[in-house]
């Protein structure tokens, strides 16, 4: 009776932890969107497809967000100031958790690269992205990264433009 007791635990343990929810991978359908969604940011290819209606973005700010298509917007207004940028394909991380309230998040590092079309600068910038799903749309885009580099580079190019066209005054 003991054994039995001891064998009936056991499956039931064993069984127990086999259909445990997984809360960490590195591979999911809802990371296979987001290497799509940088995918496409790299060739340009801005789809807002896999994101909610309701998805709000918010890049190094939690206080104002965009909807999908301002997203989009924002990246092509970015766009015109770079010969070129992408995110580094060497040392992509990707992971998706579940929290402990069951919210499904997708988190992103990546270098990011760009060229500054004005003066030929490449500016490498480390960048956190994280999502969150529901029901395999984004409902939520966070972006952390550092622009200190990006915003003094496009001061300087400003104030060379400032002092030619100074310059160009006096001359005449």
């Amino acid at each position: 009776m003991k054994n039995l007791f001891l064998l009936a635990f056991s499956v039931i343990l064993f069984t127990a932890c086999q259909t445990q929810e997984k809360r960490y991978t590195q591979q999911s359908p809802e990371i296979d969107t987001v290497k799509k969604l940088i995918d496409n940011y790299n060739n340009k290819t801005y789809d807002t497809s896999i994101y909610a209606d309701t998805s709000k973005t918010g890049y190094n700010s939690s206080d104002k967000t965009l909807t999908p298509d301002e997203v989009i917007a924002y990246h092509k207004a970015n766009d015109v100031i770079y010969s070129s940028r992408s995110f580094d394909d060497k040392d992509q991380e990707y992971e998706m958790v579940i929290t402990d309230d069951g919210k499904t998040w997708v988190n992103f590092w990546s270098d990011w690269k760009g060229t500054l079309a004005a003066n030929g600068k490449e500016i490498t910038i480390p960048i956190h992205l994280t999502y969150q799903f529901i029901d395999g749309k984004i409902v939520r885009e966070s972006g952390y990264w550092d622009p200190t580099e990006v915003v003094l580079n496009l001061q300087a190019i400003e104030a060379a433009k400032s002092m030619e066209a100074a310059e160009d005054d006096i001359d005449e």
